[in-house]
Order: structure tokens, then C-alpha cells, then sequence
């Protein structure tokens, strides 16, 4: 989606094919493959007021792919800064994510290993405590690689052990000193 915003919006109408050089925005053999495609294609030209639509959209398109960026490389840096171990155990994403949930690190670091393996699907647990039926096996923990690496007959075993190893790796993050924050997950 990104590059065909891009393509988009550097490329502009149809007629300024043959002016433009879009090997700025695209691989060599690409952009020759859409200029060809573009010079036989049977659409009609678009006004003045579409195009500055969708320019407009295009660059929008582009400034939220570049925000979405940014917010990666902050989250990455910052979860590597406030906890380590967590982060290497479940990823950025899924740590931040638990740690937004609880509130704090502090709080995520009191909670026992069965609490943080379902968290995110209290609603659900509540729903089949109510209902007499099985409690589920994850919460936000299933958005971790491991657990989405693996097959569907072992998730339930792999989440059980990844969210006992994230709440050593949290409780060491959260109440340990500078030294044990090294530890790394061979420790754990």
C-alpha cells in the first residue's frame, strides 16, 4: 500500500508517464513494468479535482506509514531501555501491550504467571466462568511469535510457558537493580 501511495503521488496523471522517472520510488524492472502499463492502459484521464484528491490521499497515506514507523522504532527503544527481559522474551509490541494492561511495570510484576498468560481476555474468562465452559488459554500473550509460530494443539502449552518466563522476566525488570537486568533470558 505504501508504495502504491507513493508511486501515486510521485507519478501524478496518466499523461506525465513519459516524464517522470520512478525508479526513485520503485526497483528498476518495476518501474519500467508499470510505465509499460500505463501506456497501454484503457482508462479514461481523471480531472484536475480527482487528481488533487487523490494526491491528497496519497501523501496522507504516506505521513501515517512514516508516523507508524516512528512508533515502532520509539516503542522498540523504549521497551528495550524500561525492560529488557520482558521485551526479549514476548517482543516490543506484545510487552508494551501487557504493561499498558496493567498499568505499570510494577503492576505487571505482581501479577502471578497464570494472571498474565490471560490477560486481554478477561471478558472471555468471566463469559465462560458464567457459562460453566473452558476458560481460555491466552490472552494478549498469543500475539507473541512463539505462541503464533506453533501449532494449534500446543498454543495453550507454549502460552503457559512464555507467560511464566515474561513474569521472572518482568519481576526482574521491575525490581531489580541495574546488574540483574542483565541477566537475559539464558537465566531465566
Amino acid at each position: 500500500n505504501i508504495i502504491y501511495a507513493r508511486v501515486a503521488h510521485y507519478l501524478g496523471p496518466r499523461n506525465n508517464i513519459d516524464n517522470v522517472d520512478l525508479t526513485d520510488v520503485l526497483v528498476e524492472d518495476q518501474a519500467k513494468q508499470v510505465k509499460d502499463a500505463a501506456a497501454i492502459s484503457m482508462g479514461t484521464d481523471i480531472s484536475e479535482e480527482d487528481y488533487f484528491h487523490i494526491k491528497a490521499l496519497a501523501e496522507q497515506v504516506i505521513e501515517i506509514a512514516e508516523y507508524r514507523e516512528e512508533l515502532n522504532v520509539f516503542i522498540k527503544n523504549r521497551m528495550n531501555a524500561i525492560a529488557p527481559n520482558l521485551t526479549l522474551i514476548v517482543g516490543e509490541l506484545v510487552g508494551a501491550r501487557l504493561i499498558s494492561h496493567t498499568g505499570s511495570l510494577i503492576n505487571l510484576a505482581k501479577q502471578p504467571a497464570s494472571t498474565v498468560q490471560i490477560l486481554g481476555a478477561e471478558k472471555a474468562l468471566f463469559r465462560a466462568l458464567k457459562t460453566k465452559v473452558a476458560t481460555p488459554k491466552y490472552g494478549l500473550i498469543y500475539h507473541a511469535s512463539l505462541v503464533g509460530n506453533t501449532s494449534a494443539k500446543n498454543k495453550g502449552k507454549i502460552s503457559r510457558i512464555l507467560a511464566n518466563k515474561a513474569a521472572l522476566g518482568c519481576r526482574v525488570d521491575a525490581l531489580g537493580d541495574e546488574e540483574t537486568k542483565k541477566i537475559r533470558i539464558e537465566s531465566l
